[in-house]
């Protein structure tokens, strides 16, 4: 049985990627995932796991990386969300995304999106991570591709470039 248009549905706004976002009629169970990909229409989050171990779907949130996929929209009113189309200045890469491409860190490309923003977040928070801080801020991101080697480089390529600035 279906429910009739507007009972059970919730009107809020989301701050995302720096501009306010209305969200109508939603369904106050929605994970932030789903809101972002199918009512905002920012697919860069990939839902995988839905369960929160492959880190494909990481934003960032208030300056915490979460899993959108283990987050409530409804609880992210008054936050700031930052997703993967928000990294980037005026429709040019942001220095990690280049860095993954020139290093070779980019494969089938689906967990990229959640490794970007995990990389973001980690260097905006520690300049100059050492490989252990590195592995550590990125065990929450699975890849079946890389074997991460390439990813670790690009995120040192970053850091180095970023010092030398």
């Amino acid at each position: 049985m279906s429910t009739p248009s507007g009972i059970g549905s919730e009107n809020y706004s989301l701050t995302v990627n720096g501009r306010s976002h209305d969200v109508k009629d939603s369904w106050i169970g929605e994970s932030l995932l789903y809101v972002l990909r199918e009512r905002l229409g920012l697919p860069g989050a990939k839902g995988a796991c839905e369960q929160g171990e492959c880190g494909s779907c990481t934003v960032v949130v208030d300056g915490r990386a979460v899993c959108s996929c283990l987050v409530l929209a409804a609880s992210v009113v008054d936050t700031s969300i930052v997703t993967v189309e928000g990294l980037g200045d005026g429709g040019r890469l942001s220095d990690v995304q280049q860095a993954f491409l020139d290093c070779g860190g980019v494969q089938c490309g689906f967990c990229t999106p959640g490794f970007i923003v995990a990389v973001h977040h980690l260097l905006e928070s520690v300049p100059d991570p050492d490989d252990h801080q590195i592995r550590e801020a990125l065990s929450g991101n699975i890849c079946s591709c890389t074997g991460y080697g390439r990813i670790l480089e690009a995120v040192q390529q970053v850091a180095v470039a970023r010092r030398s600035k």
